[in-house]
């Protein structure tokens, strides 16, 4: 057995003895050297079971993830809990693609995908409608509580978990949120500690409106970028209380710092959990500081770079919904969508128009009679996740991506604009 760093229980030297099986030994063996790289001291018990992955994608080139897929399935093993997923790949219904680009999807890219959800039922995918990167909805239902310990690696879930629900969860990579999920430890390190969830950054929101979500965490997480920052002024446009608006506003903005930073954990003064409850307390006591007003926030929204071939193109592709949209956000944007066309003496849209959310987020809206509007007015509803589909090379060449995701922005050549802008856009007006 490898000498370790940190201190082990019986039962994990037992595990890494090989005493339950070669795989489970594997897993747990890289869960302990993750934590020695990090300093951690011991492991600690993930206390909510239930675990949401990052790898929802059947990519024909990792090869090594099938491997260990395999392994762990043939000896039986099991997460603890069930498993939500991020969001599928593909959604050929309601997101049209060409031969040329189904080829590239099914034969080049994702062409494990079937083998791969196989794998993921017998894990322990909770049913087929776990695919979404918003696990922690209502709908979905996978929601820790405050200081509950997770093995999960989706950034803007993780960084939602950590700040909304105040839960305690490291930036972890693929497979290391299954690996803690099987073996129901994590090392003890960074924002599973109370020190580590302490704030290095004073941040002043001075705007005379509410700033939009996707700009304020890009300019906060390209400024902190891995570190904590405590948010003061937000609470005067969002409240004191998490009410549906504020969790969707938050969803927005943290999935921001966490892409265009590596923003793992933020505090809003007066507002999310350990906020309230410690108050300046999380602190610490060199925080640095960074004030954004309505010049900042300008600032940053026009330093982002146009990746168009033609950069005075015009949108022939609006992606609404990375991260996933809630039920709040579907209602209110099909709302806006409904009576802008109406104003506009307009029956359809005019660019070609996907918004997306999780299924279980679907099917409830499917219930109400604001879903046959949004259907009436062209737009289609997916649970795709927009980043995977862009990935395509085909695709890229062809489709000039719209969105208002700072997240599908970073990690694709979509062209980013604000909600007032896209709604113009999607309604006929000219992109600006």
């Amino acid at each position: 057995m490898i000498d370790y760093k940190m201190e082990l229980n019986d039962e994990q030297i037992a595990i890494l003895k090989g005493e339950k099986g070669d795989a489970m030994r594997q897993v747990l063996e890289t869960v302990v050297l993750f934590g020695d790289i990090f300093g951690a001291k011991r492991l600690i018990p993930v206390t909510h079971k239930d675990t949401h992955l990052v790898t929802s994608f059947g990519l024909g080139v990792l090869k090594p993830l099938y491997a260990c897929m395999e392994k762990l399935t043939s000896e039986g093993i099991k997460a603890q809990g069930y498993l939500t997923v991020d969001p599928r790949p593909l959604d050929y219904e309601n997101v049209k693609c060409n031969p040329l680009e189904k080829f590239v999807f099914n034969k080049k890219m994702y062409s494990m995908q079937e083998e791969y959800e196989s794998y993921l039922t017998k894990l322990g995918l909770k049913n087929s409608n776990a695919f979404t990167c918003a696990c922690y909805l209502d709908e979905v239902g996978n929601i820790p509580k405050e200081g509950d310990v997770l093995s999960w690696a989706e950034s803007s879930a993780v960084v939602y978990a950590n700040s909304v629900l105040g839960a305690r969860c490291n930036r972890n990579s693929g497979m290391l949120d299954l690996f803690g999920a099987i073996v129901g430890y994590v090392p003890e390190f960074g924002l599973v500690t109370d020190e580590g969830r302490k704030a290095t950054w004073k941040v002043y929101v001075k705007t005379t409106k509410k700033p939009e979500a996707q700009i304020l965490g890009s300019a906060i997480g390209m400024k902190v970028m891995e570190d904590v920052p405590y948010v003061y002024g937000l609470d005067a446009f969002l409240g004191e209380e998490l009410n549906d608006e504020a969790k969707s506003y938050l969803k927005d903005f943290g999935a921001a710092t966490a892409s265009n930073g590596a923003v793992g954990l933020y505090h809003i003064d007066s507002l999310t959990p350990e906020a309230k409850r410690m108050g300046e307390n999380l602190i610490a006591e060199d925080a640095k500081e960074y004030v954004i007003d309505d010049t900042e926030l300008e600032r940053i929204y026009k330093s982002y770079p146009v990746m168009w071939k033609k950069t005075d193109a015009k949108p022939n592709l609006v992606f609404i919904g990375c991260p996933h949209l809630t039920y709040e956000q579907l209602c209110k944007w099909t709302s806006d969508i409904v009576k802008t066309l109406k104003n506009k003496d307009m029956k359809k849209v005019s660019v070609r128009t996907v918004m997306t959310a999780s299924p279980d987020t679907v099917a409830r809206f499917k219930r109400t009679t604001k879903y046959e509007l949004l259907m009436r007015s062209g737009v289609k509803l997916s649970s795709i996740c927009p980043l995977m589909y862009t990935n395509n090379p085909i695709a890229r060449g062809l489709h000039r991506i719209a969105t208002n995701s700072n997240k599908l922005r970073t990690y694709s050549t979509s062209r980013y604009y604000k909600d007032a802008q896209l709604l113009d856009i999607i309604t006929g007006g000219e992109a600006k």
